[in-house]
């Protein structure tokens, strides 16, 4: 009896639920509803979706665990903007640290140059501004681009310009790219990624380790 009794509750209140949800459902889809409460409804449930949105950008798009990977995700994205268009000539900078714009490393410049390869075979206008008046020879090789000033040109065309930041975290670097129009100073493009190499120490990453300690060894008297 007692069993019988407690499955016809459980079935009542499940009952309730389901009508209760439906019921919700219909007064806020109803055009009784409040207009004003409709309103908030239908901006809670865009919101949803946009933060959907962007939990999946920063899960498949984001976020890389390779350096290649996520030099391709700010090209690709970078690209995705449809002001960008790919007949101006565009001049990429070094890379440099979040904390002081005139600070790069081999990081920043492995970056950069690996943008030149990412946007020129995507069909951008790449200008290598470091080209000298003349190829310049010596007995180890043969050399074009320099970054002695004084053997660049005086000016370069109206173009835009890749920049870029890196900030290293715990595990992680995280970049930012933008592109700007040099007259305007307009940004047309940008993008982000995070790099998760998952290293406890980066130092070998960016090559700044400290020396190895080292005891200096002395006779005895």
């Amino acid at each position: 009896m007692f069993k019988s009794i407690s499955k016809v509750g459980i079935t009542a209140i499940l009952s309730a639920f389901v009508i209760s949800g439906c019921t919700y459902k219909n007064e806020i889809t109803s055009t009784t509803v409040d207009g004003e409460v409709l309103k908030e409804y239908n901006k809670v449930q865009t919101t949803k979706q946009h933060l959907e949105i962007a939990e999946d950008k920063q899960r498949n798009v984001t976020t890389q665990q390779t350096l290649e990977g996520t030099i391709s995700s700010l090209a690709t994205q970078m690209m995705r903007n449809k002001k960008m268009t790919t007949n101006k000539p565009v001049l990429i900078t070094s890379f440099v640290r979040l904390d002081s714009f005139k600070k790069t490393s081999e990081f920043g410049r492995i970056v950069s140059e690996s943008m030149i390869d990412e946007l020129s075979n995507r069909g951008f206008n790449i200008i290598e501004f470091r080209g000298q008046m003349a190829v310049s020879i010596n007995d180890k090789g043969e050399y074009f681009i320099t970054r002695k000033t004084n053997r660049l040109k005086d000016k370069v065309p109206n173009t835009y310009v890749v920049v870029g930041t890196y900030s290293r975290q715990f595990g992680k670097v995280m970049l930012n790219a933008r592109v700007i129009d040099n007259v305007t100073g307009k940004i047309i493009s940008s993008s982000r990624s995070t790099y998760n190499h998952g290293l406890r120490n980066d130092c070998m990453l960016f090559k700044d380790c400290r020396p190895a300690r080292t005891i200096n060894i002395i006779k005895e008297r």
